[in-house]
């Protein structure tokens, strides 16, 4: 028996890094996901996941556009009849220091970060509050906390992130839904793929567990949270860095 058999669960961003990691721990526990991704590579991530047994079905999805995510909705309402679990997973950085950021860049970075949640809980959470169930869950950074070079857009939106999982869940808990964050540490992706060797090494060395994390380590974090079991935890921003806390 899986932690969330039966379970319905939105996972926004899945098509690769945290995201991709999360629907398989997800789909391994026996929850149906729904992988919302704006990149084509989504179907592929989620061909890859059904060969290996798991229940997921790939959504192209702008999570910054309610119509898109409306519809999205509405299709699995239609075929499942409720949605369980939200995963706001997706995110971009475009990092440059401030005095050379561009609105743009700014914008860009908020809108995908911080206001997609605004567009996707909006949705979903109607859906839960009439189950009377439902787990949310946000990524945010440990830049939140501690923040980094050049990604003050990146780092304020994850901030954002903090402070609306800690209000919403005030809003939520009458009905049985729990709203929650995590926000992980120094994990491998395609971005610390491309950084120097020097600079990794350089990065778990200030990790007290002596490695990077992984997309799947970051899975079972979020299937804690998203657990029945998880029920009397609500409003936190859980910390997944391997002991690198943040300042």
């Amino acid at each position: 028996m899986g932690k969330l058999d039966g379970q319905i669960a939105v996972i926004t961003g899945g098509a690769r890094g945290i995201g991709e990691g999360i629907c398989k721990i997800f789909c391994k526990e026996g929850a149906t996901v729904a992988m919302w991704d704006i990149l084509d590579e989504g179907e592929k991530t989620a061909d890859r996941i059904k060969k290996e047994g798991g229940n997921i079905i790939f959504q192209k999805v702008n999570v910054t556009d309610q119509s898109s995510v409306n519809i999205a909705v509405e299709k699995l309402i239609g075929e499942f009849g409720k949605i369980d679990i939200l995963i706001n997973n997706a995110g971009i950085i475009r990092d440059r220091s401030l005095l050379k950021m561009t609105r743009d860049e700014w914008d860009r970075v908020i809108d995908v970060n911080i206001n997609s949640l605004y567009v996707t809980t909006k949705a979903v959470l109607p859906h839960m509050k009439e189950a009377k169930y439902g787990r949310i869950i946000n990524a945010s950074s440990i830049n939140a906390f501690q923040g980094a070079f050049g990604q003050a857009n990146y780092s304020a939106s994850k901030a954002a992130i903090a402070g609306f999982t800690r209000a919403l869940c005030k809003e939520t808990g009458r009905y049985n839904i729990t709203v929650n964050a995590v926000a992980p540490g120094f994990i491998k992706s395609e971005m610390s793929d491309s950084m120097p060797e020097d600079i990794i090494k350089a990065g778990i060395s200030m990790i007290p567990v002596g490695r990077i994390g992984t997309p799947e380590d970051m899975g079972h974090v979020y299937l804690f949270l998203a657990s029945k079991e998880a029920g009397f935890v609500s409003g936190i921003v859980l910390h997944a860095n391997g002991g690198a806390m943040p300042m």
